[in-house]
């Protein structure tokens, strides 16, 4: 399926590796022109070699080493050389999740660190395109939340609240006529259990709390998923195109749940 988004230009956060990689590498391999974020230059850097042979240097792949919950950061991804300033036509929001642990140790700052991470820096990215994208006629917003969002997990307190909060913020602005009624969409992709260094982190924590090893935690959380194994970047990333593609513009303002049949609600 051709999903008609070749030549267009793409802002993919975190996407040195994981979830945010399987994206770039998803619509890249559409023939868009991916603007690569992450901190760690020497990794995204490696990254984009990787997908510009892999793609064959048919897409323009630009790597920008910025942290951009700043807006210093920001400020660098709008100015990049050869990238498209803010007329961006799709935009992966994607921060790497607060660390897991007990409420009882996170003080102000870290629920702070969290909240701008997680919620106000794709707010922030949001704003600075979507008015544009709605003068183009086209636009597609994806955030990375999380399917913590749908069933919290307990030592991942930080990341349920601060992705709650931009949940609630994109079920009312994507509804929104002047964005809705312009082609621009607003959804949600909320992964499961993936296998990412996000959860094998996570897994680790786990371990040590419960006096156990990685692998018999990884192994219980792998049983509990109808699918019986964990979710690839390669498949999330391909969801995530899809969401962006021209066949895609009639779903906005929406919760993909991407996680093997985990979650047990019927809504």
């Amino acid at each position: 399926m051709d999903l008609g988004i070749k030549g267009k230009w793409a802002l993919v956060g975190g996407a040195s590796k994981g979830l945010g990689f399987g994206c770039a590498q998803a619509l890249a391999q559409e023939g868009v022109n991916v603007v690569m974020v992450a901190r760690g230059a020497e990794v995204l850097n490696k990254a984009v070699e990787d997908l510009r042979v892999e793609t064959g240097g048919k897409v323009q792949l630009i790597a920008v080493a910025e942290d951009i919950t700043t807006e210093a950061g920001r400020e660098a991804i709008w100015n990049v050389a050869g990238g498209p300033g803010k007329d961006y036509d799709i935009v992966v929001t994607n921060a790497g999740g607060p660390p897991p642990g007990d409420f009882r140790d996170w003080d102000r700052d870290a629920w702070i660190k969290a909240v701008d991470a997680n919620m106000l820096t794709p707010i922030e990215l949001i704003k600075a395109t979507a008015d544009g994208m709605a003068e183009r006629g086209f636009g597609r917003i994806v955030n990375i939340t999380s399917s913590a969002v749908k069933a919290p997990i307990d030592i991942l307190g930080l990341s349920n609240g601060a992705r709650s909060g931009l949940t609630g913020f994109v079920a009312g602005t994507s509804r929104s006529i002047q964005l809705a009624g312009r082609n621009v969409t607003i959804n949600n992709l909320l992964p499961g259990a993936f296998d990412t260094d996000r959860l094998r982190s996570n897994q680790k924590t786990i371990a040590t709390k419960a006096g156990k090893s990685v692998e018999e935690v990884s192994e219980a959380r792998r049983k509990t998923i109808p699918a019986q194994r964990f979710g690839t970047a390669q498949e999330f990333g391909e969801t995530c195109a899809f969401l962006c593609s021209q066949q895609a513009s009639y779903i906005t303002g929406q919760n993909v749940l991407i996680d093997g049949g985990a979650y047990p609600g019927a809504f």
